[in-house]
C-alpha cells in the first residue's frame, strides 16, 4: 500500500476542495496527538493488563497517522497535490482507499507499510 496515495486521495476526496483538504489535514494531525496522549495517559494510570494493552493499541494506532500526517503536509503546497494525482482515476482510487484506510485500527501497519515503500524506492536508486 502506497501510504503518500491513500493521504493524497483522501485529500482529495471527490472534488478536491481546499476546505476537504484542511479538514483531513486536521484530521491527521489531531489523530496523532490525541490517540498517542490518551494512549500514553492509559498506559501511564491503568494497573491492569487489559489497560495498559489497550494504551498500547492507541499509542500504535495514533503513530499509523504520522506518515499520514507529513504527507498530508507535504500535499499542501500549491499544486503537488494536483501532481500526486496526475493521470490517476481518483474515483477508483478513491473506492480502493476507503477499504484500506482500515489499516489505520492495526497498530504500527502504516508506519510499516510507509518504511518499506521508502527502502524499496531506496534500493530502486541504487
Amino acid at each position: 500500500m502506497n501510504v503518500r496515495r491513500l493521504a493524497a486521495v483522501d485529500m482529495y476526496g471527490t472534488r478536491g476542495t481546499r476546505r476537504r483538504r484542511l479538514i483531513i489535514l486536521a484530521e491527521f494531525l489531531i489523530g496523532v496527538v490525541a490517540m498517542v496522549t490518551l494512549g500514553s495517559w492509559l498506559l501511564a494510570s491503568s494497573s491492569g493488563l487489559g489497560d495498559r494493552a489497550f494504551g498500547l493499541w492507541f499509542i500504535g494506532a495514533g503513530l499509523n497517522y504520522a506518515p499520514l500526517s507529513a504527507y498530508a503536509i507535504m500535499l499542501m503546497r500549491p499544486g503537488a497535490l494536483d501532481a500526486e494525482l496526475a493521470g490517476v482515476d481518483v474515483g477508483r482510487e478513491l473506492r480502493r482507499y476507503t477499504v484500506l484506510q482500515l489499516w489505520v485500527f492495526v497498530p504500527l501497519s502504516l508506519v510499516v507499510f510507509d518504511l518499506h515503500d521508502a527502502l524499496t524506492r531506496r534500493r530502486a536508486r541504487a
